[in-house]
């Protein structure tokens, strides 16, 4: 039976990327999906970009991925920018908007925020009618037709959800999480590019991290709306810029 880790949303956070790497080798996971937001918010942008182009099998793009990569006129994104350099922001503009994928039997699709748009925001409280069309093929003509089953990221806030007899489910953030301040990833076991039906399984995973030690790096590096940041990555609670 294959294992993927799902992760998502890092945010320059690589306190809390190290943390979950280590937490995946103790597991023996070897497959790594990563569903965007690299950079944005965190203080190591270029250090995760590369730990994610290193590690990661498939990496779909976010919406502060591609805000980075087109917004040349806002301190936020701009800070984010030239930490990276051109190369960084280029792969990062460059990355695919969804990723689809057969296991045990039922089309699995990975996006970012939805099939719509990477900023188009779907809670796990939003009316049935929004949660349903996550499951609608991708604006962008890269799925198959209706997904079985849709990942994403996005929200920060880990979930699962049947609707309709299909299963819907958050990673959560592994760097901003706004839930619970402990790291969030998920793990995908099944039968990878099998049609028939075969066992299936999703887990979450909470990795706790040094959390006052991304703090003092933050500091450290004078990230933009860094007591935003701070009372986010201590508390899980959001009250600063979109996700």
């Amino acid at each position: 039976m294959e294992r993927i880790a799902i992760v998502s949303d890092i945010h320059g956070n690589m306190t809390a990327w190290e943390a979950v790497m280590k937490d995946m080798q103790r597991r023996g996971l070897n497959r790594i999906f990563c569903l965007g937001d690299l950079v944005g918010k965190g203080p190591q942008p270029a250090e995760v970009v590369d730990q994610v182009r290193a590690t990661c099998e498939v990496v779909i793009r976010g919406n502060w991925d591609e805000l980075i990569a087109v917004n040349q006129d806002v301190r936020d994104f701009t800070w984010q920018a030239e930490r990276l350099g051109a190369d960084r922001v280029a792969y990062l503009a460059s990355l695919p908007f969804s990723y689809e994928f057969k296991l045990s039997g039922r089309t699995v699709r990975l996006v970012h925020a939805s099939p719509q748009s990477v900023y188009h925001r779907v809670q796990p409280w939003d009316e049935m009618d929004k949660r349903l069309a996550m499951f609608d093929p991708p604006t962008d003509d890269s799925g198959t037709g209706v997904a079985e089953v849709v990942g994403y990221g996005d929200v920060h806030n880990a979930f699962l959800q049947y609707l309709e007899g299909k299963m819907l489910f958050n990673t959560g953030s592994v760097g901003n999480p706004l839930d619970l301040p402990q790291a969030s990833y998920c793990i995908l076991e099944g039968e990878y590019g099998e049609d028939s039906q075969k066992p299936f399984n999703l887990q979450f995973v909470r990795v706790p991290y040094d959390i006052e030690h991304e703090v003092r790096i933050a500091q450290k590096a004078e990230v933009p709306a860094l007591e935003a940041y701070i009372r986010e990555i201590r508390s899980g609670i959001y009250r600063g810029l979109q996700e």
